[in-house]
């Protein structure tokens, strides 16, 4: 197996999970994180040697990165595992998984690249590469099959480990936060590279709502790898008391928080199943946004509004995202919590329905397909 960030990390710990309750004797190995480790997986590297992003940000880590990819699939072809499956990491396990499929060793690939958002040409390099995909999203499936790639849907795993209902003040309890606190969770990404880019944007924006809201509580949780250069960057923004970094506990802190400010990504998603209020952004090199906008296939970036068809949450991108407009975006929120509380309440029924739509049994599911893969 192959996860190459945070959430790939998470998802592999619950393929894991639905795979050793079938398979008691079963040994995994590759590439993987903290969660996936719990489970006894072997990580020759860990996950966060994949975890860089863009076009022109990836070039300094290039050759390494192709150096880790060869390296890995030199020993997967001594060893002849019974089945690679990557998870997510697109542009690193693709080539990897087309190299093992023509050595005759199965694939799968567990999350579809976003081909119908902005990366249509990537359906025809994973129908080279995966023997199956396993799908988080329901229309997927039938999309694969017109380009003749076998697919399943098995939800999305986040909505079956995230409650309907999540408990504020549990979680506020557990971070020690003041259960009436106004809280606003702040996650500018796992990557170094998204923390270099939209930290500093984040947290200006922070300092720029403590003007008009000084009780206001700014959490951010941290991947371990990133919390230095997280504390850095709040300590620059002079955020003082008013920011309180954790390690990791991202889930505890949606549950904590009332509105969430976001880096595009999974976590806007796993926002939208805490049934929070967010604002979504990101920023990166002119000319890797560039690149990126001439392939968009769609008006939104978040996958919250792409799974509702709607623009149900603000999304600020690139020269809109100044400190000054995420602040505003935020401040929006944080007056219909106490003026509008209607308008709370109808997010929160639209994202009620997207969860309830995206919960299935992603492990028995996902584990089915991999068995009739094996089976032949």
């Amino acid at each position: 197996m192959v996860a190459g960030e945070a959430s790939g990390d998470l998802l592999a710990g619950l393929l894991l999970d639905g795979l050793r309750a079938r398979l008691p004797a079963l040994q995994s190995m590759g590439i993987g994180g903290h969660q996936m480790q719990a489970r006894g997986f072997d990580a020759w590297w860990p996950s966060e040697a994949l975890a860089v992003r863009g076009y022109l940000e990836v070039l300094p880590h290039l050759r390494r990165l192709l150096a880790i990819r060869r390296e890995l699939g030199d020993r997967l072809l001594r060893e002849r595992p019974d089945i690679f499956i990557g998870i997510d990491a697109p542009d690193f396990n693709f080539g990897l998984e087309a190299r093992l499929r023509a050595a005759g060793i199965p694939t799968v690939h567990f999350v579809s690249p976003s081909f119908w958002a902005w990366r249509a040409k990537k359906v025809e390099t994973l129908k080279r590469s995966a023997d199956h995909v396993l799908c988080i999203f329901p229309f997927e499936p039938d999309l694969l099959a017109a380009h003749g790639v076998p697919a399943t849907y098995v939800g999305h795993p986040l909505a079956s480990v995230i409650p309907l209902a999540p408990d504020r003040q549990a979680a506020r309890q557990q971070l020690g936060l003041a259960s009436d606190a106004c809280v606003v969770a702040v996650l500018p990404g796992s990557r170094g590279s998204e923390i270099q880019q939209m930290g500093a944007r984040f947290f200006a924006a922070a300092r720029t709502l403590l003007r008009s809201r000084p009780a206001l509580q700014f959490v951010v949780p941290a991947v371990p790898s990133q919390e230095t250069a997280i504390c850095r960057l709040a300590d620059a923004a002079g955020l003082g008391a008013r920011l309180q970094v954790v390690r990791g506990q991202s889930h505890t802190v949606l549950a904590a928080c009332d509105v969430a400010l976001v880096a595009s990504g999974t976590a806007t998603l796993e926002t939208a199943l805490y049934k929070r209020p967010m604002v979504i952004a990101y920023h990166m090199n002119r000319l890797s946004y560039w690149l990126m906008r001439g392939r968009n296939l769609m008006p939104w970036i978040g996958l919250p509004n792409i799974l509702c068809r709607d623009t149900v949450v603000p999304e600020l991108i690139q020269d809109a995202a100044t400190p000054e407009a995420l602040a505003a975006a935020l401040e929006r929120w944080l007056h219909a919590r106490e003026a509008a509380p209607e308008t709370i309440a109808a997010l929160e029924q639209r994202f009620t329905a997207l969860h309830l739509e995206l919960r299935r049994d992603t492990a028995r599911l996902a584990s089915d397909a991999i068995e009739k893969l094996l089976a032949g």
